[in-house]
């Protein structure tokens, strides 16, 4: 099984995985790309959107059921909170 995987510590917040392939990426709070869906993975705009990227951050990794499942990064990825299980959002207040 495969996953999208960004190295968000190096991503520049172009746009252009966002710009090119909707479905699979959006931009975080700070303006950065996160991945948004891990479905239809073999989809010519993903590959488009990987290619498109200048920093070369984005890649498909594979990954078993249980790690897949265990490491699933939320829209909100920076925040802690109980409420959405990720590590900095309004939820947090």
């Amino acid at each position: 099984m495969k996953k999208i995987v960004i190295q968000n510590e190096s991503c520049i917040g172009c746009g252009a995985c966002v710009g090119i392939d909707a479905e699979h990426f959006t931009f975080s709070d700070e303006g950065f790309s996160v991945v948004k869906s891990q479905e239809n993975l073999d989809s010519a705009a993903l590959a488009d959107a990987i290619d498109a990227c200048p920093v070369a951050i984005i890649s498909l990794e594979e990954t078993n059921e249980a790690d897949q499942a265990k490491n699933e990064e939320p829209i909100h990825d920076d925040c802690s909170c109980d409420e959405c299980d990720c590590t900095n959002c309004e939820h947090q207040n």
